[in-house]
């Protein structure tokens, strides 16, 4: 199913950060957020999750309009969230962490381990005793057993050692290889270059380029508006 954001005002205490964001997910495909600190990415996906007050516009998934659904609703319909500060259980194992979140479907314990192999050596460690990377692991394979239909990664390179973030661009590569569509908030250019179809640029909350990923990497405007 396809996931649609339609003139989406959302932001803070009644301010507006997002200002009409229009954009598209279709299935299969990955789309990337790009913009700086501040340009409203983590925002919209929050938006579309449910987690910050919307003033207008509309989040259409499938057929499915999802305005009034409380963020729980939002993952039983299919969307799963990856935030960027990972949000783990310190107190419990990598096993409890995983499990905690379960829901039947295809994604298993089993198939989790096998796309992320490096998690089974430490099933019984504390997440609290992870590294950044493995934390980010973990978060995006606890989220896969949620089962979700999309995937909404915010920030997954950010504050990663680069042999991590190559781990990262093959596990979404392999996700959208199984049709799991996804859109991922990131600034890292280099990491959405080689995982991203279709990006949208973000300045100010609002939507200043969109395209194919190929194209976008060509223009001069976009590297003006990521600050490269």
């Amino acid at each position: 199913m396809s996931l649609r954001v339609e003139g989406l005002r959302a932001g803070y205490n009644g301010v507006p950060v997002l200002h009409g964001v229009d954009l598209e997910v279709g299935e299969g495909e990955v789309v990337a957020l790009l913009g700086r600190n501040g340009a409203g990415k983590t925002t919209l996906i929050k938006a579309i999750m449910g987690l910050v007050p919307v003033y207008g516009g509309r989040v259409v998934y499938g057929n499915r309009e999802l305005n009034r659904l409380p963020p729980y609703q939002r993952a039983q319909a299919g969307l799963g969230f990856v935030p960027d500060d990972r949000r783990i259980f310190p107190e419990l194992t990598v096993r409890e962490n995983l499990m905690v979140a379960h829901r039947p479907g295809f994604w298993t314990l089993e198939r989790v381990l096998g796309l992320l192999p490096q998690l089974a050596p430490i099933l019984h460690r504390r997440g609290g005793l992870l590294s950044g990377g493995e934390q980010q692991m973990l978060t995006i394979a606890r989220t896969l057993l949620t089962n979700p239909k999309l995937l909404l990664l915010d920030e997954p390179t950010e504050g990663l050692a680069p042999l991590v973030v190559e781990e990262i661009a093959r596990l979404v590569l392999e996700l959208k290889a199984t049709g799991m569509p996804i859109l991922l908030a990131e600034q890292n250019l280099r990491f959405t270059s080689r995982v991203a179809d279709r990006a949208y640029v973000l300045e100010t909350g609002e939507v200043r380029l969109s395209g194919a990923m190929g194209d976008l990497l060509h223009r001069e405007e976009v590297a003006a508006l990521l600050s490269l």
